[in-house]
C-alpha cells in the first residue's frame, strides 16, 4: 500500500493523475527524452498554435520539448539541428524554410540514429521518417475551384486577380500553383501576377499595397499564407477596398474572420497546426520506442466562409 501511494504521488506532481501502472512507468521511463521542434518563426499564429499542440502532447507523454526559432533564417535551422544532434535528443521535428537546403542536416541527423519528422514544408525523397501535414497542392486547387464558382455566381463570371505570395517558402509556392492550375485559362479570368511578401506580415502588406495600387482594376487577391493573408487583408483596408476587393487564401487570424464579418474575405483555407505538433511529437516518440509509423500524415484542411466561420471566433480572439 505505501508503494502505490508513493507511486501515486509521484505521478501527481508529473501532471498524470488517472494513469494505469503500466501507463505511469512508461511516462515516467520517458521523462529524460527530449524532443526538438525547429520552427520557422514565432510570429505567425500558424506557428505558434503548431508549438502549442507540440508542447500538449509532450506534456502528456512526460517528455521534455525544446523549441528553435529560426527567424525565417534558413541557415539557422541547419545549425539548430546539428546542435541537437551533439545534444542527442530523442527526435527532430522540422518545419523547413529551404527543403532541399536542410537535407544535410536531417540526414546528419538520421546518420547519427536520430529520426525526423517534416511537418507541413515537404521535404525531397531522403531519410526522414514521417511526413505531416496537409496536401498542400489539392487544398490549392480546391480553393481554386472554391474560387471559380464564387466568380461564376457572385461577379458575373469575370475576375482579375493578384497573388501575395511567399517565393522563400517552398510549401506556398505548392499552394500557388495548386491554385493558378486551375484557374489558368479560364474564359473571364484575368491574372495580376505575384508579388512577394517573403513569409512576412510587414513584407506582404507592403507588397500588396503594391499589388492594389499598380492594378487599379483588382477585383480579388489570393494569399498563400498566413503573413501573405494578414497583409493582403490589411492592404485591402487602408487603400479602402473592401467594396471591390475579394480576398481568397490560407489561414485564419482574428483580422482575417473580421474580413469575413465585412464581406469581403470570401474563403479561406484552414488547417490545424496544433493537430500537427501534436502529430510529430507522437510520431517520434512511437519512432524512438521502435514502433512502425505511416510515412505520411495526413491532417485535414477545412474551407472557412461566412457560413461555418462561427465555432472559429472563440479560438481567434
Amino acid at each position: 500500500m505505501t508503494f502505490s501511494v508513493t507511486r501515486r504521488t509521484i505521478i501527481a506532481a508529473a501532471g498524470f493523475t488517472a494513469l494505469t501502472f503500466i501507463g505511469a512507468s512508461s511516462a515516467l521511463a520517458q521523462e529524460q527524452k527530449t524532443i526538438a521542434l525547429v520552427q520557422i518563426n514565432q510570429q505567425a499564429l500558424f506557428f505558434t498554435q503548431m508549438n502549442e499542440g507540440a508542447q500538449k502532447a509532450a506534456d502528456a507523454a512526460g517528455v521534455k520539448l525544446v523549441i528553435f526559432n529560426a527567424n525565417n533564417e534558413a541557415t539557422a535551422q541547419n545549425s539548430a539541428i546539428e546542435t541537437y544532434i551533439q545534444e542527442k535528443v530523442a527526435g527532430l521535428a522540422v518545419v523547413a524554410i529551404d527543403v532541399n537546403g536542410i537535407m544535410p542536416a536531417v540526414k546528419q541527423a538520421a546518420d547519427a540514429g536520430i529520426p525526423v519528422a517534416a511537418i507541413d514544408a515537404i521535404l525531397p525523397e531522403g531519410p526522414q521518417k514521417a511526413q505531416i501535414g496537409v496536401d498542400n497542392a489539392k487544398a490549392g486547387a480546391d480553393i481554386g475551384k472554391f474560387f471559380l464558382d464564387y466568380v461564376k455566381a457572385n461577379m458575373g463570371g469575370k475576375a482579375k486577380i493578384g497573388v501575395v505570395g511567399a517565393l522563400n517558402s517552398y510549401i506556398q509556392n505548392v499552394r500557388q500553383e495548386g491554385f493558378e492550375t486551375v484557374i489558368k485559362g479560364v474564359d473571364g479570368i484575368e491574372t495580376a501576377g505575384v508579388v512577394d511578401g517573403q513569409n512576412i506580415q510587414d513584407n506582404a502588406l507592403a507588397a500588396a499595397e503594391n499589388l492594389i495600387t499598380g492594378n487599379p482594376d483588382l477585383t480579388a487577391i489570393y494569399a498563400t499564407g498566413e503573413p501573405a493573408m494578414v497583409g493582403a487583408v490589411a492592404a485591402v483596408e487602408s487603400q479602402g477596398k473592401q467594396d471591390t476587393i475579394k480576398v481568397f487564401g490560407w489561414d485564419l487570424t482574428a483580422d482575417v474572420i473580421a474580413g469575413i464579418d465585412k464581406g469581403y474575405v470570401v474563403a479561406v483555407v484552414q488547417q490545424d497546426p496544433s493537430l500537427m505538433g501534436a502529430a510529430a511529437v507522437d510520431t517520434l516518440l512511437k519512432i524512438s520506442a521502435g514502433e512502425t509509423v505511416e510515412k505520411s500524415v495526413s491532417v485535414p484542411i477545412t474551407i472557412v466562409t461566412k457560413d461555418n466561420v462561427e465555432p472559429y471566433k472563440a479560438v481567434f480572439k
